[in-house]
This record gives C-alpha cells, structure tokens and sequence, in this order.
C-alpha cells in the first residue's frame, strides 16, 4: 500500500512570512497541531508546530524571576509576550528540514519513521517540491487495520 492510497489531499497550510497570530488562528480553527509552510506556489517550505507557537512565549525562568517570581507575573509575562509576538513573522520557527514523503513511497516507510521519531503527521511532496498532501499516525492505522 502507498502512501498515495491513504493520505489528506486536505493538508492545513500556512504561507510563509505568515505572522504568529495567524498561525494560532488557523490551529485553533483547524485542530491542526502541525501547520504545513509552503510559499505562492505552493512549494512546501517547512512545517510549524503548535508546540514551538507556545515555547515562542512561554516566560523563561529568569524573566520569571528578575520580576517576583510568583505565578500571577509568569501569567502576566506569558500574555505580554503573545501580544507582542502576535505580528512577528512565523519564519524564525520554521522546520525547514523535516522529513517528507513522497506520494509513492509505502506506508511502512511513513509508520516506521513515525514512530521512531514521535512524528503525528508527515508531509506528503512530490518531485516538484510541491505540498500535495499529508500523512498521518490515523491514515496509517485506519488503513492497516480496516480489516481490509
């Protein structure tokens, strides 16, 4: 089975040079934990995590404590730094090197690599660059284990 057989043609993108407020928009309006860059043409660029989003402003632990250290001003420090990031370009938390399938490519090759790298979803490129889909940890499983 190949990858072309199971994957999204639906991959959720974002287009580069994108800020970090429509990135939130966009996984909060999807569910999507990972964004898919791609340029104007659609050329896959890289892929931008949720989780790196959050790390992005989460208060270090000596702004915590150059302030007083208490939870409310880690709060305080948490909100102010999403406000000011909220227009700064996603480019610097970019993965520009992630791994990527190719639409022929078989599914084991994607399972393998996903668990052996804690990976929920691979992009799907073919040999133009392009983003012409995802694949999933659920396609993986939904099509190994339909019983088929």
């Amino acid at each position: 089975m190949l990858i072309r057989d199971i994957m999204s043609l639906n991959a959720t993108r974002i287009g580069v040079g994108s800020d970090m407020q429509r990135a939130a928009e966009i996984v909060s309006l999807t569910g999507a934990s990972d964004l898919m860059v791609v340029d104007d043409a659609n050329h896959f660029v890289g892929v931008l995590s949720e989780g790196d989003l959050i790390r992005a402003t989460l208060p270090r632990f000596d702004e915590i404590m150059t302030n007083s250290g208490s939870l409310n001003e880690a709060l305080e420090i948490f909100v102010d730094k999403g406000k000011t990031l909220a227009r700064q370009s996603i480019d610097d938390l970019i993965i520009h090197s992630p791994v990527v399938m190719r639409p022929d490519d078989k599914i084991l090759k994607a399972a393998s690599i996903m668990i052996s790298k804690q990976i929920r979803r691979l992009p799907v490129v073919d040999v133009n660059g392009k983003l012409v889909g995802t694949v999933s940890r659920a396609d993986v499983c939904r099509a190994v284990l339909s019983g088929a």
